[in-house]
């Protein structure tokens, strides 16, 4: 029998205590149960906050293999150290070159003098000081473009993206999910299926080199792209971060607002006068990025562990807070809430993934190494090519580990409360995670706690789930992370929301103590095979 919380406790996380219970005379405390205890523990002695603090604002952005995301592997394996927790390692997988800015600076000089919101695009080269040129707008998507720009980009900052006329919000950037909205998640949509489109994907991914071979070929000194956010928001995100796979010319991303500027003046017959200074740097010392695991030791001699997760590193525009310090804060909480609990039946690990921005490669390592093999693919495939055709490579082999992982949890959505859970088509668990979260519903019933049907993919869980394993991502509210946040300069501490990260860091360890407690692991979906081709 699956133990519950006590409506009262869980009442605790979202309600005050009454001023006359406070007056009342003492009763006998009834003997508190692990998952009163849990909850006490997340609601009264939360640390998740000041975790998230350190990732944020002390160490900042947390690139791959970038000096903040060492510091980062660190700092996390001596607190995991520290809690008592066991197998505390990292594992290493092959990935590419280190990079981080050092300082960057893009000003327009002419027709007049203007500071530009600007940043170096991710694993571009230095400028190796500052360069000054005209801007050219040149719109290239595709090899097929060259030809029309051959001969007419010498010397120049070739502008690639063709500019748009922007747009205003349609709706309020923070947003939680309403009733209506939670309930039209419940349906379960078939994945497509489609080894041709994939095929053209992954040969879509030399472009990023062709491009720059034909840059430095026609004497272009830097290329810039266009911001694709309003509100002088930028990324830079760049997916060049291979040994050997790195591009040869500098490159910048300007803000919508300002490049729209710069294309209009050059439309206009004033061409701009660009000055960057990109000053990044690599480092090749260590070209392996690093998952950190950590364990909780139960008590079965089974073997048996439930596991949750959240990717630790983030793109170098801002301070990766949203994405994904706070889902990395709140597995580090529910580590340090059951830390202090008796010890469970089976095993609770936990794992801070790396390489989760360029193609969930440290939980693809993770499952290759530990749960489930696919057919090799006929080429060596690395870095975006290898999540692009990991899905429709077949057979896959289960591994010793395979049974042994009875649960993945996942946490990627940013800050906001949990308003429920998608079980990925896994029918079976629905009544089980309803039960987990009743007491939760009945204490907060604004909450929804939607147990939804349907499958969601971008994060870690997609690759458990595609061997067979119970792999779920949680429901969070949206607030501002799809609109203004995710991958983003502004991604930073001041967006967090506390209470909504207490309680999603609360509401992980019950479900990790329920799983790993329970009588029978959870419901498991078959082993995939390969499915018919979409016509």
């Amino acid at each position: 029998m699956r133990a519950l919380i006590s409506y009262a406790v869980a009442a605790s996380l979202i309600l005050p205590a009454p001023l006359a219970a406070q007056t009342a005379p003492a009763a006998q405390p009834a003997a508190q149960t692990p998952l009163d205890r849990i909850i006490d523990e997340g609601s009264n002695r939360s640390n998740v906050m000041p975790i998230a603090a350190w990732l944020t604002d002390r160490i900042g952005s947390r690139l791959t293999n970038s000096p903040g995301m060492r510091a980062a592997e660190a700092w996390t394996l001596g607190q995991f150290t520290g809690w008592g927790l066991t197998n505390v390692h990292r594992e290493g997988f092959d990935f590419g070159r280190g990079w981080w800015i050092e300082r960057s600076s893009v000003r327009m000089v002419s027709p007049r003098p203007i500071q530009l919101t600007a940043i170096p695009i991710t694993w571009t080269p230095a400028t190796n000081g500052t360069i000054t040129a005209p801007v050219i707008v040149a719109p290239i998507r595709e090899a097929s473009d060259f030809e029309a720009w051959r001969g007419k980009l010498k010397g120049k900052v070739v502008l690639i993206t063709r500019p748009n006329e922007g747009s205003e919000p349609r709706e309020a950037p923070f947003k939680r999910w309403t009733a209506n909205e939670l309930s039209t998640f419940d349906s379960y949509r078939k994945p497509s299926y489609n080894p041709r489109s994939t095929e053209r994907e992954i040969a879509r991914l030399s472009y990023p080199r062709q491009l720059s071979d034909f840059l430095v070929s026609e004497g272009a000194v830097a290329y810039a792209t266009m911001s694709p956010r309003d509100g002088k928001l930028v990324h830079g995100s760049g997916y060049q971060f291979g040994v050997g796979d790195t591009i040869a010319l500098p490159g910048i991303e300007i803000a919508a607002e300002d490049y729209r500027r710069l294309a209009r003046l050059e439309a206009g017959g004033a061409a701009p006068t660009l000055e960057i200074n990109s000053d990044v740097r690599f480092d090749d010392s260590d070209t392996k990025a690093y998952n950190i695991i950590a364990d909780i030791k139960g008590t079965s001699r089974s073997g048996e562990y439930v596991m949750a997760g959240a990717h630790m590193d983030s793109w170098a525009a801002g301070d990766g807070a949203a994405d994904n310090a706070a889902g990395v804060a709140m597995v580090m909480e529910a580590a340090r809430i059951l830390s202090k609990m008796p010890k469970p039946k089976r095993t609770i690990r936990f794992a801070l993934w790396a390489g989760e921005e360029q193609g969930l490669l440290g939980s693809i390592d993770y499952v290759e190494r530990h749960i489930a093999t696919r057919a090799a693919p006929a080429t060596p495939q690395t870095g975006l090519a290898k999540y692009t055709g990991w899905m429709y490579r077949w057979p896959i082999t289960p591994l010793a580990g395979h049974s042994k992982l009875a649960a993945y949890f996942n946490l990627d959505n940013g800050s906001g409360r949990i308003r429920g859970i998608n079980v990925q088509g896994n029918a079976d668990v629905v009544p089980i995670f309803k039960e987990w979260f009743a007491p939760f519903l009945a204490a907060d019933p604004s909450m929804g706690a939607m147990v939804a049907m349907r499958g969601v993919g971008g994060t870690d869980h997609v690759f458990f789930d595609a061997v067979g394993i119970p792999a779920f991502q949680f429901i969070q509210d949206p607030l501002d992370y799809g609109s203004r946040l995710h991958h983003t300069s502004v991604d930073t501490f001041d967006h967090l929301k506390a209470g909504d990260m207490r309680q999603g860091a609360t509401i992980l360890a019950v479900f990790l103590w329920n799983a790993a407690n329970s009588d029978k692991p959870l419901p498991r979906m078959p082993i995939p095979t390969e499915p018919k081709a979409d016509s």
